[in-house]
């Protein structure tokens, strides 16, 4: 896929929380410059000299001592690959307030259903605040996005972390195309309503200052319109068969296309990087660890909707009402720490550890370890797991997409069965050849994972084949450059 590109076509910018670089401040005052990967990055790198200006926010020491030597002005083209960046200093107060208190605290509970409602959420002093707090990180993002977009521009928001840029940015420069994307999934209007009313209506009105808004399925831009239409009053409309979009959304005279971008997962990076070195010492050291034995494998961070807890539990289902599978299989389990300036996520990461440790404590017997736990995060100890698995759980209370579970199939070296949960975005992908879970259902699930473990080595293979295919289907990149295509046609 290519996005065509000519002396009269202005730049595409890129506005996102987190950006391409980030920086280690060290005691003697040297910065370094650490560049990160993905679909953004090479999508970018992909359209040459159309990429355009990436506004980001500094997330640390680092990053602002590196904002502040740069004078406010682009970052070192040395330190960005060439490409120019723009690293927002936004008051610590401030990111915290819409970074913590609102899009981590907030959005992503209404999204991911996680909110216990006899207790939370409550919308007081406090929540007024922070949602100032969102609003002034957002506005600092459309002031950058206005100054830095030449006429005609081409702009796209990532995430719920901007989610009232579209409709800022449109305010200050009607001129400009104005995408929006979500990597979340989206609450239905019942779960929505617990956001109070103008909060609610004023996420809605941000995303639909946008010309186009996509999700990583239908069924997240179905919810979203579904919002639109009973909180708004909307014109909800099903765009036509076979087109780059699924929806439009019509209000006050302004319509938005809103469309899907599965993304998928990078194949020819995946497969390279499985089999360097250091994978191939770790992937020795856990064999000899585990031995002969079939492996669960899982990976994730700590974040509460991964729903690391209940998948622990099946498993120890499973060893209790399959009991020959005890000293047969090991759950290889990487649960890499995530928000731990929250204290309920500091919790939650102690929950798994403590469950972990209780299974292998009831369990575990000389030369079996039933859960192999590591919690500090290797991302070539994770490759390693994903060659070893034989099966993959990745059991999300609801997630936009869940790129692991795609992941896992393309790396596994005797192909694995896949146990997912129905809630995952990639169920919509994927469903066909995994075995889909409720994920709240430990008996299901532990029955599940018994299917798996005794599925036909062929059929397992066959399926792995399948789902690798299905996963790679739309590349970082291609997903990046749809966005594009999609957005100059809107």
């Amino acid at each position: 896929m290519g996005v065509a590109a000519d002396s009269e076509t202005p730049p595409v910018l890129v506005a996102s929380n987190r950006g391409p670089v980030s920086y280690t401040l060290a005691e003697d005052g040297t910065l370094t410059a650490r560049r990160g990967g993905g679909g953004m990055v090479s999508g970018l790198s992909a359209l040459g000299d159309a990429a355009g200006t990436w506004v980001c926010a500094a997330l640390g020491p680092g990053d602002r001592e590196a904002v502040s030597r740069a004078g406010g002005a682009t970052l070192d083209p040395a330190d960005t690959g060439g490409r120019p960046v723009r690293m927002l200093d936004i008051p610590p107060d401030i990111f915290d307030a819409a970074y913590n208190g609102i899009a981590n605290s907030v959005l992503w509970f209404v999204h991911h259903l996680l909110y216990q409602t006899p207790l939370e959420p409550v919308y007081d002093a406090e929540f007024e605040r922070q949602w100032a707090g969102y609003t002034t990180y957002n506005t600092a993002f459309a002031d950058a996005l206005a100054a830095e977009a030449a006429p005609g521009a081409e702009v796209l928001v990532q995430d719920y972390h901007l989610s009232l840029v579209p409709a800022l940015l449109r305010e200050r420069r009607p001129d400009l195309r104005i995408g929006h994307f979500s990597h979340t999934p989206w609450a239905p209007p019942d779960l929505y309503r617990v956001l109070p009313d103008a909060i609610a209506r004023q996420v809605l009105l941000g995303i639909l200052g946008a010309d186009r808004a996509a999700f990583l399925t239908r069924r997240w831009a179905g919810a979203f319109a579904d919002c639109c239409a009973e909180l708004l009053g909307a014109e909800v409309r099903e765009a036509a068969p076979g087109g780059p979009d699924a929806f439009t959304v019509t209000y006050e005279g302004r319509t938005t296309r809103l469309g899907v971008h599965g993304l998928g997962a990078d194949g020819a990076f995946l497969r390279e990087r499985a089999h360097r070195p250091d994978v191939d010492e770790r992937l020795a050291a856990l064999r000899e660890q585990v031995g002969e034995r079939a492996t669960i494998v899982r990976v994730d961070r700590t974040e509460l909707s991964k729903n690391i807890v209940r998948g622990l539990l099946a498993y120890r289902r499973l060893l209790t009402e399959r009991p020959e599978w005890r000293g047969r299989v090991v759950h290889v389990a990487f649960a890499y720490p995530s928000r731990q300036d929250l204290a309920v996520y500091r919790d939650y990461t102690a929950e798994v550890s403590r469950v972990a440790e209780g299974i292998n404590a009831e369990f575990g017997q000389d030369g079996w370890t039933p859960v192999v736990l590591h919690v500090k995060d290797d991302f070539a100890r994770s490759l390693a797991a994903y060659r070893m698995a034989d099966v993959a759980l990745v059991n999300p209370i609801r997630d936009g997409m869940n790129l692991v579970a795609k992941e896992i199939p393309l790396i596994s070296e005797r192909g694995c069965a896949l146990v997912l949960s129905r809630e995952a975005g990639a169920a919509a992908e994927l469903g066909d050849d995994a075995l889909l879970v409720n994920p709240y259902d430990i008996a299901g699930t532990a029955e599940a994972l018994h299917r798996a473990l005794t599925m036909d080595a062929d059929e397992r293979r066959t399926r792995a084949g399948r789902l690798a295919k299905a996963a790679t289907a739309l590349t970082p990149r291609d997903w990046f450059l749809a966005q594009v295509e999609a957005l100059r046609t809107a």
